[in-house]
């Protein structure tokens, strides 16, 4: 299942305070794959959101694959920033877990804490987050994870947004101890163009998933989208 943590294109709207948005993917990791991957869903949902308040800020997305047999899993995150003084450092706590067709995503529960960087004008910023990490009812639960999450916006006040996180965990698997996720984001934001209405938020754009010894694969695989996102902020 991947992760469409897209805490940092949340960030984009911090200055705002709120963010929803839709996106669907077309996933070419069964045409790229085809002997490992054959049976990979081809199409994910992903339902985001963001909210700020002046106690931190709350943000979750959910995943939702799908095959000519419908939906074939799904799959949830919702963490959230807590502080009671001023940026740049919060407190970190993240739910993550859900279920596919064959099987249950184990229960993980993730405190730490969270250093953001935002420049003035919010055209780029990133994150950088240290977690402990308890996956219930794992044969090796206790772990820890380490998260950075970037966007830059360019051209014509925001025409591309480049965004995206990398995740990097310890998890006992078959094919080792660590785990590798990144899934680096691009995006042109339609709405930004001189011959669109502003409030025309569609983006078109992608990701390429990267990973490593992730989903019950060994070694290193690249997995890339083509993408559509509608923006509700």
């Amino acid at each position: 299942m991947r992760k469409f943590v897209l805490f940092a294109a949340a960030l984009l709207t911090i200055a705002c305070g709120e963010a929803q948005n839709v996106q669907l993917h077309y996933d070419f990791g069964h045409a790229l794959y085809d002997k490992d991957l054959h049976e990979r869903p081809q199409l994910t949902s992903t339902v985001e959101m963001f909210k700020g308040d002046k106690w931190g800020s709350t943000y979750f997305f959910i995943d939702m694959d799908y095959t000519s047999n419908g939906v074939a899993a799904g799959y949830w995150e919702i963490s959230r920033e807590l502080r009671f003084w001023k940026p740049p450092f919060s407190l970190h706590v993240e739910y993550n877990g859900g279920a596919s067709n064959q099987f249950s995503y184990k229960n993980a529960y993730l405190g730490g804490a969270t250093y953001s960087y935002n420049s003035k004008d919010f055209s780029r910023g990133f994150t950088l987050t240290a977690m402990y990490k308890y996956i219930q009812k794992h044969q090796s639960p206790n772990n820890f994870q380490l998260t950075g999450t970037w966007y830059i916006n360019l051209f014509n006040n925001g025409l591309v947004t480049l965004s995206g996180f990398a995740d990097w965990w310890r998890e006992k698997t078959d094919y080792g101890k660590f785990i590798f996720l990144s899934e680096p984001q691009y995006w042109l934001n339609l709405n930004k163009l001189s011959c669109v209405d502003d409030d025309f938020k569609l983006s078109v754009g992608g990701e390429v998933e990267l990973s490593n010894n992730f989903g019950g694969r060994d070694g290193f695989y690249a997995i890339p989208t083509l993408a559509v996102k509608w923006s509700f902020n």
